[in-house]
């Protein structure tokens, strides 16, 4: 696969009013050129869209057999299980797998992807849609292809690997409906910068909509993704509404929490309050009671991830979105609304 032909250093340069050598000290090390030298080679760098790369120095052939990935977070389980089985595919392939997170900041994300294309990648996997533009800037200028992962690209203009949050956040409710729950809460994670957060609580008000019903405000927190911030989100909104029935959790780690609250507030789960999750972790079948929750083949996405990047830079065609399949998987944490009377707050 060829590059887009791109600006050299000696281009930068020459913008910049300086020797090739001082320009190339000031991209690798800053610290050690005057700042104004450094802003006049900052300034060439972006007027030109000049992109360092690593393998085009170091090979001929502009192929480093290295893969990045940039992640949000390897605290949640399903990051690592993608991530893992992406490696092990890349192995298999002869390929060397370089990781990056940048816990749901958009400006580290361009930092960290950066870095690694100035390494020399040769491809890149990203999660999710929702990328900031300067980033998309960026890598239209490096022409260094790259797969988006999570999630379906709805413009259609880049290779994705994923399925649609939404429509599997409204089957989950639409479950919840059909056993007769009305009076529903919903604990996401933060949805900016977080396309997947955003659908999956899009998804529960289109199903919730198609009954003419809608999710109140009060009923309606977003928090950190882990257990401790999923206990908290649902103990403040059990103390503003003790009518609710339902809660739809945006992972599974906020209904763990969600779970936890309850135990320790004396709620029964199902029989006064249902929690579903997003993802079927392992532990997911383990807790008590197991819960309802979406199951993301995490390991495919992982694999064919690489699989799909590892066809395009051998020159091959590959479809420009794949569809994942995503299963509601039923257990104890779910069951029909209850006609009892109203908890006590606390």
């Amino acid at each position: 696969m060829n590059r887009r032909t791109s600006a050299r250093l000696a281009d930068v340069a020459r913008i910049a009013g300086v020797s090739l050598s001082t320009a190339s000290r000031a991209l690798a090390d800053p610290r050690l050129v005057h700042p104004d030298t450094r802003t006049r080679v900052d300034d060439a760098v972006r007027m030109l869209g000049y992109v360092a790369h690593g393998a085009a120095r170091a090979l001929a052939s502009r192929r480093s057999r290295t893969i990045g990935a940039v992640v949000p977070t390897l605290d949640n389980p399903i990051f690592a299980h993608s991530t893992q089985a992406l490696q092990r595919a890349l192995g298999e392939a002869g390929y060397t797998l370089l990781l990056a997170s940048h816990d749901y900041d958009a400006g580290t994300e361009l930092a960290v992807t950066r870095a690694l294309v100035e390494r020399g990648v040769d491809g890149l996997v990203l999660v999710g849609t929702d990328h900031s533009p300067e980033l998309y800037q960026f890598l239209a200028r490096s022409g260094v292809p790259f797969e988006l992962t999570w999630a379906l690209d709805p413009d259609g203009h880049h290779h994705c690997i994923g399925f649609s949050n939404r429509l599997a956040s409204l089957r989950i409710t639409q479950h919840l409906l059909s056993l007769g729950h009305r009076e529903f809460a919903v604990v996401s994670g933060h949805t900016a910068h977080n396309d997947r957060a955003r659908e999956r609580v899009a998804g529960v008000r289109d199903a919730l909509a198609a009954h003419r019903l809608r999710l109140p405000a009060h009923r309606y927190m977003e928090t950190a993704f882990s257990i401790a911030s999923g206990r908290s989100a649902l103990g403040a909104l059990l103390d503003r509404d003790d009518a609710i029935t339902a809660v739809v959790c945006g992972n599974d780690l906020l209904a763990f929490g969600a779970l936890l609250e309850c135990a320790a507030r004396g709620v029964g789960v199902p029989a006064q309050v249902s929690v579903a999750g997003f993802d079927d972790i392992e532990l997911a079948a383990e807790v008590a009671p197991p819960l309802t929750t979406l199951h993301i083949p995490t390991t495919d996405i992982g694999r064919r991830a690489a699989e799909r990047l590892l066809a395009r830079l051998a020159g091959k065609r590959v479809p420009r979105a794949e569809e994942v399949p995503v299963e509601l998987v039923l257990r104890a944490s779910v069951g029909p609304v209850r006609k009892s009377a109203r908890r006590k707050k606390g």
